[in-house]
């Protein structure tokens, strides 16, 4: 079996000047970066006082189960002969929050969009989105329904 190790790094960059002094004194602001890449600007949703303008820890959980899955789909196709021309996913995810602090994802729904050229392998483009959802590496991480809606159009 192979192994992958991957490596972020994660600095905190809401420090208003009293640290974490109090629960409402410090910004949830970070900077998501990785060697070679461009830094992504994340913060905590605005739900639990963050800044709406970056990104949240469960859009990246979306964005990663999102991306994962479009990924081991277009390898299929390709397997299988079928051209994918585009692809836009508009994913939703729905968390549940506990009445006593913490929760979890309850699911999480992805409804891709996919252009084909060939109309007659529909049933196979539709098909392909259960093999692609067992080869995710995030979606077999996960302990809650990761589903797909797909649209194909030509």
């Amino acid at each position: 079996m192979k192994e992958h190790q991957y490596k972020l790094k994660i600095t905190w960059t809401g420090n208003l000047g009293t640290g974490t002094s109090k629960y409402d004194a410090y910004s949830r602001d970070h900077i998501i970066s990785a060697k070679g890449k461009l830094d992504l600007l994340g913060s905590a949703d605005p739900a639990f006082r963050g800044d709406a303008s970056k990104y949240n820890p469960e859009e990246m959980l979306l964005s990663a189960l999102s991306t994962c899955h479009m990924l081991w789909y277009f390898h299929f196709c390709a397997d299988n002969g079928i051209i994918v021309t585009a692809y836009e996913d508009n994913a939703e995810g729905l968390m549940e929050e506990a009445l006593t602090g913490g929760g979890k994802f309850k699911e999480v729904i992805l409804k891709p969009t996919i252009t084909i050229t060939d109309p007659s392998k529909v049933e196979l483009a539709i098909k392909l989105h259960e093999e692609a959802n067992k080869k995710c590496f995030i979606a077999n991480s996960v302990n809650f329904p990761v589903l797909h809606l797909p649209t194909i159009q030509f």
